[in-house]
């Protein structure tokens, strides 16, 4: 089924985590079969792709890109106030 899989990271809230487990688990009860939060994720990104330009889907991407955003921007203030220095070689 998976000839050309490929591996990634997929950070998520424990709130969405949780749900899809609850999700699993129905889905185990009513199917008589076990259902991994592997296989709910992989179907819930599947079903999301399939709806291209949905408002639901947009707008949801759309809270995503102004999260990350939004601590980008945290995070570019505490360098540019000199809270945080990376590795910085010092001229000597």
């Amino acid at each position: 089924m998976f000839e050309d899989k490929t591996r990634v990271l997929l950070v998520v809230p424990q709130q969405i985590l949780d749900r899809a487990r609850v999700f699993a688990g129905s889905a185990t009860t009513r199917l008589k079969r076990p259902v991994s939060l592997q296989m709910v994720l992989r179907a819930f990104i599947d079903e999301g792709l399939k709806r291209n330009g949905d408002r639901a889907v947009l707008a949801n991407v759309e809270a995503q890109v102004q999260a990350v955003r939004r601590i980008r921007s945290r995070t570019g203030r505490a360098n540019s106030t000199g809270k945080y220095r990376g590795s910085q070689k010092s001229k000597g």
